[in-house]
């Protein structure tokens, strides 16, 4: 039996919560059906928070007793750390649900990790290889090329970028620089370098990537320097010669992950330049228009979602799955509706978003916990700017086949993908407590939030008294990347009730009717709040 992906030997405590629920219902004076939402959300976010803490426990405890640094997966390459895998998709979520949990313990670990990766696996500069525990030295003789260029490019873009968006800057955004810039001193990385080192499909993979990184990495510090080295790729795609849709080679373009990177990156690079270079924007746009016609017009079924591959010069499918990274395509597709309003691609969203919802118990990527979570974080992506009901359900439901996967150790299935497992979990609860966090959080704090006409309902409740430090969130894309305008973006972190430092906001206790004014300043440090034993707190949050 199941209840919201609670055993049996959990019911008492889902009794208790429920309990909560009535205590809420009774209390509230006001809009008691939003606080009643705000409670059901804090039971979702319990659960999902409870399970990526068991996953960061369980690849712990297969870590290497000597380097520290967890292994690539638990079968065969359980002896090695890379940087395409461990590092890139593993590791990096870890490190952010000790954040976002407030672990300070699991913090220190995850720091003494980062800081034993840049000790050991850096090898050309700052660059990392791959590493033995068996040698405690690198996997292979001499630097192999290809390994530190690809893995430095998907460890950037798959786990730093995330990190750093969501932190700031931080230890993990110096790594995510100082891999970027040796890239280019040590290796003069270029697209025409990358072809020359890979087929096609993984150089279409590693170009998206460094796209993605250098565009952020632009508007994060302002060097004029990342934007120039992205405008070089940009040069080398956006022509009638090597756009994507017009290749033939192997497969044509893939829609999926290992190939559709490269909308993503080339779209962030439109929007990179679009407010800040006219003439190159204009020199962009019909190739951009021009790529994601042929997307639509060619790569989707009849739902709205896309096939693996394409060859779009001739119109074949050469892979009729469907993507379960759909919703990363569409990022690329509604940032482009955002910048230039071209209507048909947001109706492109909107079925997609509508589609998606026939797709239960779907079998993404033959079933895995990975194919879930990438297609549940793009309808959730999209969703944030397109906040369709039936989306709501779909995203509840399918985040309980995903959960499902989990074994009690903590483990999802043993491999590298595991870490996306608890990425899609954190941006779903992140979504269930309208981005707000709270130090030191364990499973006896259940705490949700919904937000609803300009401002946020949240619960908080307790089985002992306490107080508790809340943390609201920024605008992100704002603060940390100090972009001016949020579009979609993969492996973004959404922003569900942005705060702003200038602003003056007013906290309302739901039950006492009792109101004070705060600062957004405090509100993004932290505000404390105490927490009645077996008494629900609810309070609204609204800007003045």
């Amino acid at each position: 039996m199941h209840v919201y992906g609670l055993n049996i030997k959990e019911m008492k405590k889902y009794i208790l919560k429920i309990t909560l629920l009535c205590l809420v219902c009774s209390c509230s004076s006001f809009d008691p059906e939003a606080f009643e939402q705000a409670v059901q959300n804090g039971i979702k976010a319990n659960e999902g928070f409870e399970r990526c803490l068991r996953f960061v426990n369980g690849w712990l405890a297969e870590a290497d007793s000597v380097s520290g640094l967890i292994p690539r997966n638990l079968t065969s390459s359980r002896d090695i750390w890379n940087a395409c895998d461990a590092a890139a998709d593993n590791y990096p979520f870890m490190a952010l649900t000790a954040a976002i949990l407030g672990n300070k313990s699991l913090n220190s670990r995850m720091l003494s990790i980062l800081e034993a990766e840049r000790k050991l696996t850096s090898r050309i500069g700052r660059l990392p290889d791959t590493y033995s525990f068996p040698k405690q030295g690198f996997l292979y003789e001499q630097p192999n090329l290809k390994e530190i260029v690809f893995g430095s490019a998907e460890y950037m873009k798959d786990g730093l970028v995330p990190v750093t968006e969501f932190l700031g800057k931080s230890p993990w955004s110096e790594r995510l620089l100082e891999i970027l810039d040796d890239l280019d001193t040590e290796l003069h990385l270029t697209p025409e370098l990358i072809h020359e080192t890979f087929g096609y499909i993984q150089a279409v993979e590693t170009s998206g990537d460094m796209l993605q990184v250098l565009s952020r990495a632009y508007r994060m510090t302002g060097d004029r320097r990342y934007l120039e080295r992205a405008i070089r790729f940009g040069d080398y795609y956006l022509n009638d010669r090597r756009l994507p849709t017009l290749v033939t080679e192997e497969q044509g373009l893939r829609l999926r992950d290992h190939g559709c990177e490269i909308v993503s990156g080339l779209t962030e690079l439109y929007a990179a330049i679009y407010m800040e270079d006219a003439d190159k924007r204009a020199e962009y746009q019909p190739f951009i228009h021009k790529m994601i016609d042929a997307v639509l017009a060619k790569g989707r079924n009849e739902d709205g979602l896309f096939y693996n591959a394409i060859n779009h010069v001739t119109g074949e499918i050469t892979s009729d799955g469907i993507a379960d990274t759909w919703g990363y395509t569409y990022d690329a597709i509604y940032t482009v509706y955002l910048l230039d309003g071209t209507e048909e691609y947001r109706e492109a969203v909107l079925k997609a978003l509508r589609g998606v919802t026939k797709y239960r118990k779907f079998n993404w990527e033959h079933g895995s916990a990975d194919g879930y979570a990438d297609a549940i974080e793009g309808a959730l992506n999209l969703y944030f700017f397109e906040p369709l009901p039936e989306t709501t359900e779909w995203i509840d439901s399918e985040i309980l086949n995903m959960w499902d996967i989990q074994k009690p150790s903590g483990i999802i299935e043993g491999w590298h993908g595991d870490g996306n497992f608890a990425r899609t979990t954190l941006m779903y609860c992140l979504w269930k407590t309208g981005g707000v966090t709270i130090d030191d959080w364990d499973n006896n704090l259940i705490y949700g939030a919904l937000v609803k006409d300009g401002k946020i309902f949240l619960t908080l409740s307790s089985p002992t008294e306490r107080t508790v430090r809340l943390h609201f969130e920024p605008e992100l894309h704002r603060s940390n990347l100090n972009m001016p305008v949020n579009y979609p973006r993969i492996n973004q972190f959404q922003e569900w009730f942005p705060v702003d430092s200038n602003k003056t906001y007013r906290i309302t206790n739901a039950k006492t009717g009792k109101s004070v004014r705060v600062t957004g300043s405090q509100l993004l440090d932290e505000y404390e709040v105490t927490i009645n034993a077996n008494e629900a707190l609810c309070i609204t949050v609204r800007q003045l």
